[in-house]
This record gives C-alpha cells, structure tokens and sequence, in this order.
C-alpha cells in the first residue's frame, strides 16, 4: 500500500468516526432518534434511549477519528497499524452484534446497515498491509522516491 492511499483510507475513516462521534456525543437524544439521517433510525429501533451509552458511543468514535487523523502525519506503518488494529477491534463485535439484531428493520434498512457497520472494517484491513514507497521505479530498478519507513 502506498502512503497516499494509506492516508486516504484513514482520512475516510476519520470522517466517519467524526460523523457518528460529533453527532453521538453532542446531540445524543437526535442521534438515538434519527441515526443514520432523516429518512431512518437504526438506533431507536434498537431499545430505548441512554444518554450515557449514546455520549460514550460518540465519544469513543470522537477518539478513534483523532487517532487516525493523528496517524494520518506519519510515512511509517506504525501509527496507522495501531489505529486501523483499534478500528477492526471495535467494529467487527459491533457488526456481529447487528448481524443477530436486523429483525426491527426494513430490507433496505438492514442492508444500508450492514453496509455502513462493515465499511471501517473493509477500510481498516488494508492499513495492515506493508507501506511501499508511492513512486514507481525509474529505468534503472532504482526507486525515484521517498522509501516507505523514512520520516
């Protein structure tokens, strides 16, 4: 994986911790009744409102959006392994759990539902690939760029 499409998929997942994050932690009661938006509400389907757990839920998704826009400043591996390890850690529980619970939901519902729950999953297995260098070799075989792992 090259460092630019390492930094677009963390960039990607930083804008969906920041939706669901922001949302959940600032406004907890509009995010329990209208998540994912105006036309559905995945959330109220699932039991009855927690201001507690929406808040922890947003804020927890607030700290692995920072993460990764924090890993997002670095050329090495390291930092984007760590958070993309944090993102699969987190997500893949959450999916199985919703997996078992489509029932309240309608069929595009469900769909959209899993669609959304797996996307940081299929977003965060690639950041466990190798960083390359994102300049081809030029005719020699020598490599005309940066080499992955310098800061």
């Amino acid at each position: 994986m090259t460092p630019t499409a390492r930094r677009i998929l963390l960039w990607i997942l930083v804008l969906l911790g920041a939706y669901v994050g922001l949302w959940a932690a600032a406004f907890p009661a509009s995010f329990h009744e209208s998540f994912p938006g105006p036309f559905s509400s995945w959330v109220a389907a699932d039991g009855p409102y927690n201001e507690h757990l929406v808040r922890d839920v947003g804020t927890f998704n607030l700290g692995l959006a920072v993460a990764s826009a924090v890993a997002t400043r670095y050329r090495d591996r390291g930092p984007g392994l760590v958070v993309a390890t944090a993102w699969i850690v987190c997500s893949v529980p959450h999916l199985g759990y919703h997996l078992h619970h489509l029932g309240d939901l309608d069929a595009v519902d469900a769909v959209a539902q899993v669609i959304a729950l797996g996307a940081p999953i299929v977003l965060a297995v690639p950041l466990l690939l190798p960083v390359r260098a994102s300049t081809p070799s030029g005719p020699s075989g020598i490599r005309t760029g940066v080499e992955a792992g310098t800061p």
